[in-house]
Formats: structure tokens, C-alpha cells, sequence
């Protein structure tokens, strides 16, 4: 039951994931991890990792979940639930740095397939409940769709990118369910007779 804060939290719980990962020698702590919109893809990235959400999709497994109660105690309206759809981008001159940066990325996010709440919350209190967790995994995107959305948001040479996607986030509702009252009694009333005679 997460709050409307959920998406910049797992966005930013996946670069604190790799913020966490011993890097390899050859990586120094001069190459960036950014968070990207659309507009400012590649935002000067030379060397560095870049994760950028392109799709938001309804969570086909739980269609209409039901609300939480909140402090008052009453209902409220069904959560939201969705998953996030990322593309993480290695940012290199050379190929060989370039292939080191998403293999030692890929690694560490392969390490840490759930995030949990803890890390969902480091940089935003209280978005996700204690017993909450979003799962992360390796996602599929065909090299057309790959080099459409390469296509459509910068003029830069391809670079290489993994699809990743990032599970069952429940938004939850600030609205209180509209719910009527039980039902206490019926009443039957009786009509007048109908004359059937032709």
C-alpha cells in the first residue's frame, strides 16, 4: 500500500542498489548514476549508468485489489496495482568499459531481486509499508521496440541498454470507498389484480 511517492522511490531504490555494490577496480567513482526523462536522455552522460522508465503498465495478476484502511479506520477505494518498465543504459567511450559497466550493473541487480522496504524508504520515509517489497527482474523488449524508443527520445548512437521491469506496486488511494449501508429489511407490495378475460 504504497503512497503516490512510489515510482520516484523505486527508481531511486535501483540506483541506490548499485550506489551499494563494490565496484571492480578498472571502475573508478567518477562515472554517474542517473535517473533520466525523455527529454534530457543522455543528459551529458559520458561514462555512467542511466535508468529510464518508458512504460507503466496495470499489473495483470492483481487487476483491482482491495483499499486499506486508513487512520479513521474507514475503506478506502481499491489500490492501483502497476509495474514499471526500465531501460538501463551503460554511458562509455570505449566498448570494453561500456561492456564492464552493464555486466557489473546487471550482476548487482540480479543480487538484489526483491527491494526491499527498507531500501524502497532510504530516501523517502514512509512510502512503503514495513511488509511490503517490489520485485525486479530481467524483462524482454524486441530489438525493434529497443531502437523505437531509441529512436523517438534522443539523436544519439545507440547505446547498449537491458530492459528491466519492476513488479507489483500498489498505489495506494487517499479516497474513501463509497460503501451502502447492509441492506435491513425488504418490502413487497402487491399490485393491483390484471384483468386476464378477452
Amino acid at each position: 500500500m504504497a503512497t503516490q511517492k512510489a515510482i520516484i522511490a523505486v527508481s531511486d531504490a535501483i540506483l541506490q542498489v548499485l550506489y551499494n555494490t563494490p565496484r571492480p577496480a578498472e571502475l573508478n567513482d567518477h562515472f554517474d548514476l542517473k535517473v533520466l526523462t525523455g527529454d534530457k536522455f543522455k543528459a551529458d552522460m559520458t561514462t555512467g549508468l542511466s535508468l529510464f522508465l518508458y512504460r507503466i503498465f496495470p499489473n495483470s495478476s492483481h487487476r483491482t485489489p482491495s483499499g486499506g484502511r486508513g487512520p479513521d479506520g474507514h475503506l478506502k477505494r481499491t489500490k492501483l496495482p502497476v509495474d514499471l518498465h526500465y531501460i538501463l543504459t551503460a554511458w562509455a567511450e570505449e566498448a570494453s568499459l561500456q561492456h564492464l559497466l552493464i555486466a557489473w550493473a546487471m550482476r548487482a541487480l540480479e543480487d538484489t531481486p526483491i527491494l526491499p522496504p527498507a531500501l524502497l524508504n532510504a530516501n523517502h520515509q514512509n512510502v512503503f509499508n514495513p511488509e511490503e517489497n517490489v520485485e525486479l527482474l530481467l524483462s524482454e523488449l524486441s530489438t525493434e521496440d529497443m531502437f523505437r524508443i531509441w529512436e523517438t527520445i534522443t539523436d544519439s548512437n545507440y547505446q547498449i541498454s537491458v530492459p528491466y521491469v519492476a513488479r507489483m506496486i500498489f498505489i495506494e488511494s487517499n479516497q474513501d470507498a463509497i460503501v451502502a449501508e447492509p441492506v435491513q429489511q425488504r418490502s413487497f407490495i402487491m399490485g393491483e389484480p390484471v384483468d386476464e378475460t378477452y
